[in-house]
């Protein structure tokens, strides 16, 4: 494929869980970080949500002294971040550390509620080798579906075979910007050198993991908010959609201290807007003709059928988690609170929105607006 032109709701104890190494490191593959609200859900911690729903994604993150190697100017792991790397905070969600026996005992101890596994690699040069060996714990011992979300300067296709000989049977690719030029500015040109990302490897890993893992086991993080046009957005999207790889929507939430700790989080407006176009094109079959643009590329029409999309806004299914699903296709990955706080209006939600939710969705959408210009 080419390139196209959690926090809780209440305050957690942290449990200290296994022993250092000799040398007192805790690093990956002997210890993992793993979301606030996956270890609500291992137990791991005391704590719960603001609303009762159910919540069996479990989010690990590798985790090493000296950090990412990356400098991704909206990114907490970012490497010249101020802080010590066990002090950043990974899309404003703590992510305490676990011994990675104690997680797979957790894990296999409450297998039942589990519904997706995902470990998240970083840029570091044993991530691929850790990432294998983690694989290989969590597969010896869970069947829950496991996915990776990939660091690709890491990774080659023989790399990707070999995730897929282990088990994993979804790949994740942290795209984030969706422009080449957006991404070249946030994730190349980094301010002290180092490990600038390659647009083109990336779109390298997409394609290969497209290749070997198969159609809809593929899928694109894309970050809405870094400066983009809601027309980049849909383009992106719509061709991710005709090769058969999911589009995952995050929106931008600043994380003090980086490169872009001061830019204001995307108007929920916009965000609503875009959240259920993706939906309409993933599951309606819309395409970008089907939306009109302003001059500046800013979505200002929908100018498909309107019951549809009434339909689509009613369902409440455009407003959920983008996340990889479970075992029957149900809603695996939820990550709660990943892209806003716990006091905040909900940008995804983990669960159904119902009936009060949906009044709510609708008045922030606007939607006949963009309907009846539609119609002009």
């Amino acid at each position: 494929m080419s390139a196209p032109t959690t926090s809780p709701a209440a305050p957690t104890v942290p449990v200290a869980l296994g022993r250092p190494s000799g040398n007192g490191s805790q690093e990956s593959p002997t210890w993992v970080r793993v979301s606030g609200a996956s270890a609500i859900a291992l137990r791991l911690r005391s704590g719960r949500f603001g609303r009762s729903f159910a919540f069996g994604g479990i989010n690990l993150l590798l985790t090493y002294d000296d950090g990412c190697r990356s400098d991704c100017a909206y990114c907490g792991l970012a490497r010249t971040r101020p802080g010590t790397y066990d002090e950043k905070s990974f899309i404003r969600v703590e992510w305490p550390l676990v011994a990675t026996d104690e997680l797979v005992a957790r894990m296999a101890a409450h297998e039942e509620r589990l519904t997706r596994l995902c470990i998240s690699m970083v840029t570091h040069p044993r991530a691929f080798r850790d990432t294998v060996t983690i694989t290989e714990a969590i597969r010896s011992s869970v069947r829950t579906p496991l996915s990776v979300l990939v660091a690709p300067p890491t990774l080659n296709r023989r790399k990707l075979e070999r995730l897929a000989d282990l088990g994993v049977d979804m790949i994740g690719v942290g795209l984030d910007a969706v422009t080449e030029d957006l991404f070249r500015s946030l994730r190349t040109e980094v301010p002290a050198g180092g490990a600038g990302l390659s647009w083109d490897k990336y779109w390298s890993v997409v394609s290969d993991a497209r290749d070997l893992f198969g159609p809809w086991k593929v899928n694109c993080h894309l970050l809405v908010g870094l400066g983009e046009r809601d027309r980049d957005l849909l383009e992106l999207i719509t061709a991710l959609h005709d090769q058969q790889v999911l589009s995952y929507l995050f929106c931008f939430n600043p994380e003090p201290d980086s490169r872009l700790g001061e830019r204001e989080k995307t108007p929920l407006r916009r965000w609503r807007r875009i959240q259920l176009a993706r939906f309409l094109v993933q599951e309606r079959g819309f395409r970008l003709q089907d939306f009109g643009f302003d001059d500046e590329g800013g979505l200002r029409a929908i100018l498909g059928p309107p019951e549809v999309v009434r339909d689509a806004i009613r369902s409440g299914e455009p407003f959920m988690t983008n996340g990889c699903p479970g075992e029957q296709g149900e809603p695996g990955c939820t990550r709660p609170y990943g892209s806003y706080r716990p006091s905040e209006p909900f940008r995804d939600f983990p669960f159904l929105p119902n009936g009060e939710d949906l009044a709510v969705l609708e008045a922030e959408l606007a939607i006949e607006e963009l309907l009846e210009r539609g119609r002009r």
